[in-house]
């Protein structure tokens, strides 16, 4: 688990350029989606680096009609306080994520109304319903992004290396996740419960789904470092392994 770091977790997008600063990543079908159109910085720039990098995604984005600009910083590094002022003083809003591991055993047990839910992998019957549960989560964003992710998830049905998971609260669609699956890790990505069946123990079913079907992997996740699911994490034994700063602005 200690080798565990960002770089097993997947991101969707093809370098198009890199320099001894940073990665410049871009996915021309997901123009709205931030996490595939970014630049990476391999060390904390210095201001005059920072600046000529954004000058540098600004152009490039804007010759794309893209608008917004998002930036992620060297893991388990902190910005320092110089870079931080400016980033807010250009307006973008800086956060940072939480890397978290597990190994299936050391999961808590799980007391929801069991009987009540059914976890199951997406097949052709219901995938249609995961869409359809998808673009509600993703709406929220916009349609056209909603419209850009349906692909990715049509992709990722047929893929060996992606699996789909549906949660049924009394027969009702009520949750979902993805993971992806490695040699050694199986990566939970797209976590959510619809609101109208939050706190009915429908997210640690669907965590104990996983932790039940793949008991000889690494199981990790990334979570928001300022959102109370980190809380629920580490209440179900997950280990955070670092954190990772971002910036982005529209």
């Amino acid at each position: 688990m200690d080798q565990i770091s960002f770089k097993n977790i997947q991101k969707i997008g093809e370098t198009v350029y890199e320099n001894e600063r940073y990665i410049h990543v871009h996915d021309s079908k997901l123009t709205l989606r931030y996490d595939s159109n970014y630049i990476e910085f391999k060390h904390i720039p210095t201001l005059a680096e920072f600046d000529q990098a954004a000058a540098y995604l600004r152009e490039y984005h804007l010759m794309r009609n893209q608008h917004h600009m998002k930036f992620y910083f060297p893991e388990n590094e902190e910005i320092s306080g110089e870079l931080a002022h400016h980033l807010k003083e250009q307006g973008y809003e800086v956060g940072f994520m939480e890397l978290y591991a597990i190994h299936p055993q050391q999961f808590t047990k799980v007391n929801g109304q069991a009987s009540m839910i059914e976890i199951k992998e997406v097949t052709e019957e219901d995938l249609e319903i995961y869409m359809e549960l998808q673009y509600e989560q993703e709406a929220v964003n916009g349609a056209d992004f909603a419209k850009q992710k349906r692909q990715v998830h049509q992709d990722n049905f047929l893929s060996e290396n992606v699996k789909q998971i549906l949660a049924y609260y009394q027969k009702e669609p009520a949750g979902s996740l993805d993971l992806i699956l490695t040699d050694t890790t199986i990566e939970i990505d797209g976590f959510n419960v619809r609101e109208q069946f939050q706190k009915k123990g429908i997210g640690s079913m669907l965590q104990k789904y996983v932790m039940d079907v793949y008991k000889d992997k690494t199981v990790i996740l990334v979570a928001d470092g300022e959102d109370t699911p980190r809380e629920m994490y580490r209440r179900q034994n997950y280990n955070c392994l670092g954190f990772q700063y971002e910036a982005q602005k529209c």
